[in-house]
């Protein structure tokens, strides 16, 4: 890898991928490394569209690095990953892609990553996505997650696009059995005229199943953003779904909450909220000193935070 390889995979990843339990470094199609444990296994598919990623059960603390970098102008990379977690495994996955286009070609990453948890199992998933480059070639992300929760298990997942995506159709879908729960925490920034459209869809199957579903976002300049949702609750179950957006200059967000409650015990809520950055915060800030911009800067990164 060279000093570009290492700068994306430093701006998508927490900390070294070395330092993983477990990794699989992917760059302009191909692995380009990888560590397997005797508690994680990873393994190509037969015709080389993605991993099997294998958690055994009672894994505790496993840490799985699978970075995704895009150097190369003009290429249209997809991946499907498939994680299988064992019964009351305990992992963090780190996943992520991070795109370098100096050129005047679409580089475009689709990556397709489905999540089977067992009984018990527990999953912190954090996915990151940036874009960089001197050229006008887009930097393209269209990231899919999907979700199989079986009984009492939980996962959290932290999906942020930090900047430099040119256009994004991000889509999650998920389906929980009995006490399983999700937490999904997204966060986006856009600006230019970079589009970003999101798409949850979470069925609440089993009893006492629930899901907290939270959108931040930042459209500035003439960027657009929609958000569409919808929580289904077809038992006894609790779901909240909240979209907060920030817009700048000439930004838009649209936000689409959608509940559906097929049971009678099914408790849902939606809350949206779009506006500018209030006139009393940046006076605050500004008599501390900063101007106008830095002033709006600080706000930006605090509600992305």
């Amino acid at each position: 890898m060279n000093s570009t390889d290492e700068k994306l995979l430093k701006e998508i990843s927490d900390k070294s991928s070395k330092e993983a339990t477990a990794y699989n470094i992917r760059k302009n199609g191909k692995c380009i490394d990888r560590k397997v444990s005797d508690y994680i296994n990873i393994i190509s598919k037969e015709d080389g569209t993605g991993i099997d990623v294998y958690i055994k059960e009672n894994t505790l603390f496993g840490i799985i690095h699978i970075p995704v970098i895009i150097t190369k102008s003009g290429l249209k990379d997809v991946v499907y990953n498939d994680f299988h977690i064992g019964k009351n495994a305990n992992v963090i996955i780190i996943a992520g892609c991070g795109v370098h286009n100096d050129h005047d070609k679409t580089s475009q990453h689709d990556g397709i990553h489905r999540f089977y948890l067992a009984e018990g199992a527990k999953v912190k998933y954090i996915e990151k996505h940036y874009g960089e480059g001197e050229g006008t070639g887009k930097k393209v992300l269209n990231p899919v997650t999907e979700i199989k929760m079986q009984k009492n298990s939980n996962m959290t997942m932290n999906s942020i696009q930090i900047k430099g995506v040119d256009d994004t159709l991000r889509v999650t879908k998920a389906t929980l059995y009995a006490g399983a729960t999700l937490v999904i925490n997204e966060k986006i920034l856009t600006s230019n005229t970079q589009k970003a459209k999101t798409e949850f869809e979470v069925i609440l199957d089993g009893e006492d199943a629930s899901t907290h579903v939270t959108s931040r976002s930042v459209a500035t300049e003439k960027s657009y953003q929609e958000f569409t949702s919808n929580v289904i609750g077809k038992n006894k179950c609790y779901g909240h779904i909240e979209c907060d957006a920030i817009i700048k200059d000439e930004g838009m967000v649209k936000a689409i909450p959608e509940i559906f409650a097929k049971d009678t015990s099914a408790n849902l809520i939606h809350e949206a909220a779009i506006g500018k950055i209030a006139g009393t915060q940046l006076l605050k800030l500004m008599s501390l000193g900063l101007d106008e911009k830095e002033a709006e800067d600080v706000i930006i990164k605090g509600f992305l935070k």
